[in-house]
């Protein structure tokens, strides 16, 4: 059987793992990635962790059929470089001819967000359909689009940029340079702004209460946690939330219509509280004729292994595809 390494790079934490050809997780180990430092220093230490990954799961080298990083920011998988990132010191960085010095194995490379996707396809919650889209929703917003089992990049590696339509006309400022982007409202970052925004206005909410007067502590789930104590202002930040995710949702869905639009992130832990109300303004908002199937909404399944399997998933395709890493 193969094997496959994924390298998932973020801006606090630096993973890699093992995989067997099915996506079956062996081992991993993670260190922080110090995004400080020059890429070329982050690009080692990449290297030499999955070298570790390899020892740690008792193979050589030569039984790593490939190796697939997952990073933010736009790849050039052909050339092998990473273009760029806007919240990594990345700009035009050799990446695979850097890891290959340390691990001589071909090296793919795919945007974060992407394989992430990738994971909840072939192992997750959409593995049982070829279309889906992933959405998830942490201190961005962030996405992959699915097809027949594989990524949809666009013809330049950039596509997928879910969080960066406008939803809100004339909105709060996005780091993308727009205004009003689904990433400014339905981020768990625009969730806490709103919520913090409302208890300022209304000393008497409960809002307050949750967070012990600490407005510092608020999080993407005080609101949600304040409306389950009776709080009609937190109850009004959290349908404005559905209502404006729920748009924002329904747009990719009439976009796409993938059989299954998977949803992640820490705002997703209300489970039900979220989910209910979410399904049944998605369904009212697709274009949907009579008798016509909807798009499921599912959670996400692979939590924080999502993009060191992805990852390694997607060198399997590279490979697959024939492509030279």
């Amino acid at each position: 059987m193969r094997h496959f390494v994924g390298i998932d790079l973020g801006g606090t934490n630096l993973k890699a793992g093992v995989t067997d050809e099915n996506g079956v997780l062996l081992c991993k180990e993670s260190i922080k990635t110090r995004a400080d430092r020059k890429a070329a220093e982050i690009v080692r230490d990449m290297g030499y962790l999955a070298q570790n990954v390899i020892a740690s799961a008792k193979l050589s080298p030569d039984r790593i059929a490939a190796i697939g990083v997952g990073s933010p920011g736009t790849p050039d998988n052909r050339a092998g470089v990473l273009l760029y990132a806007n919240n990594l010191p990345f700009l035009n960085v050799p990446m695979r001819s850097e890891i290959r010095k340390i691990v001589d194995r071909p090296v793919f490379l795919e945007n974060d967000a992407n394989v992430a996707a990738l994971a909840e396809s072939v192992t997750g919650a959409a593995a049982d359909v070829p279309d889906s889209i992933t959405v998830t929703l942490g201190t961005g917003v962030g996405g992959g689009i699915i097809l027949d089992h594989r990524i949809h990049g666009g013809f330049n590696h950039a596509a997928g940029e879910i969080g960066h339509f406008v939803l809100v006309q004339g909105g709060e400022p996005c780091t993308c340079g727009r205004r009003g982007c689904f990433e400014t409202v339905c981020s768990a970052t625009g969730l806490v702004r709103e919520t913090v925004a409302a208890a300022r206005l209304h000393p008497e909410s409960r809002i307050h209460q949750v967070v012990g007067g600490d407005l510092s502590r608020v999080s993407a789930r005080t609101a949600f946690e304040a409306a389950r104590l009776g709080d009609a202002v937190a109850q009004r930040v959290v349908d404005r939330y559905l209502e404006l995710l729920a748009e924002g949702l329904a747009n990719l869905v009439n976009l796409l219509m993938p059989q299954v639009l998977v949803i992640g992130g820490g705002v997703c832990n209300e489970g039900d509280a979220l989910l209910v109300p979410l399904r049944s303004q998605v369904d009212h908002l697709g274009y949907y004729g009579p008798g016509v199937a909807k798009t499921e909404i599912r959670l996400a399944k692979m939590g924080n292994d999502a993009g060191i399997v992805g990852a390694a998933m997607m060198a399997r395709a590279c490979l697959a595809d024939g492509l030279a890493g």
